[in-house]
């Protein structure tokens, strides 16, 4: 469970967790060794870590998680995180997914990917750590990738079943219902699931660490995205496609999330610079 910080709101970066377009599976490696820790940031693709080794703290949306190894992390789309610290013999493995591949590996019937914080067992652990090894950093893993995908994430469901950590099932149901319905709000979740708005609230903001409103805005931003890379040339047709009331909601998004309007973001060259940023500490910003 996260632990949230009263009053935090934190700025993230936009940065694609996928090294190259049309990619749609990768496996990464951190260790302190290697370097290369990313600034707080946020990617449509949702995410797994899995610790080999070690120990780090994250920042993740309003709240702050320390996990160590044998332990499974999930950060679903939108969902901004930061490596804050780590143990000299930090190492772990980042597993994403392109989340229409993901929806489409996990099957129809899966829920989105919720957060998720537990410990797999040494065996599965195991398991999981010879297949990452054999296709970290390559370019060509679809299959390979989403077979490990589907395994982990089966795994990290069972044990936040067995152990009772998993996501609130109020916010497991509001990600699903607002992924097939965007356009629906926090009263009209409350009056599908036939509970208080205060409640679906108060347990999405522990879960995400973050509020559903925001997430709502992130959500339609990285719609947004999406449907410019698709070819959409309009940038007020495009915000009106996704859901935005007006382009004056879209650029208030953008400036809120981003610190740039909508033009900036898409002709300036700043996406990229944003992509190409790592944390000072890491010697490397781009």
């Amino acid at each position: 469970m996260l632990a949230v910080m009263a009053g935090s709101r934190q700025t993230a970066l936009f940065q694609h967790f996928l090294p190259d377009r049309g990619q749609r599976a990768f496996v990464w490696k951190y260790s302190q060794s290697i370097g290369g820790r990313r600034p707080r940031h946020f990617h449509d693709e949702p995410e797994l870590n899995v610790i080999v080794s070690g120990s780090a703290t994250f920042a993740v949306g309003d709240g702050v998680v320390t996990a160590s190894a044998g332990e499974l992390l999930a950060f679903p789309s939108g969902q901004d995180h930061e490596l804050l610290g780590a143990s000299p013999d930090l190492y772990l493995y980042a597993l994403g997914l392109d989340p229409l591949y993901s929806a489409e590996v996990l099957g129809p019937k899966a829920l989105p990917i919720t957060p998720l914080h537990v410990r797999l067992g040494a065996r599965e652990l195991a398991t999981v750590l010879e297949h990452a090894a054999r296709i970290v950093d390559q370019r060509s893993v679809h299959q390979l990738g989403a077979e490990l995908w589907q395994r982990v994430e089966w795994l990290g469901r069972r044990a936040a079943t067995s152990s009772g950590r998993g996501t609130h099932v109020l916010t497991r149901r509001a990600l699903a219902r607002m992924a097939a319905s965007p356009e629906l709000g926090l009263e009209g979740l409350a009056q599908e699931l036939a509970v208080q708005p205060s409640e679906i609230s108060r347990h999405f903001h522990r879960d995400m660490g973050m509020t559903l409103v925001r997430y709502r805005m992130r959500s339609r931003l990285l719609d947004l995205i999406r449907y410019m890379d698709a070819g959409e040339r309009d940038l007020m047709s495009a915000a009106s496609a996704v859901g935005f009331g007006s382009y004056s909601q879209c650029h208030r998004t953008f400036q809120s999330e981003l610190g740039c309007a909508p033009r900036q973001f898409f002709s300036s060259g700043l996406r990229e610079r944003m992509q190409l940023t790592y944390s000072a500490d890491d010697g490397r910003s781009g």
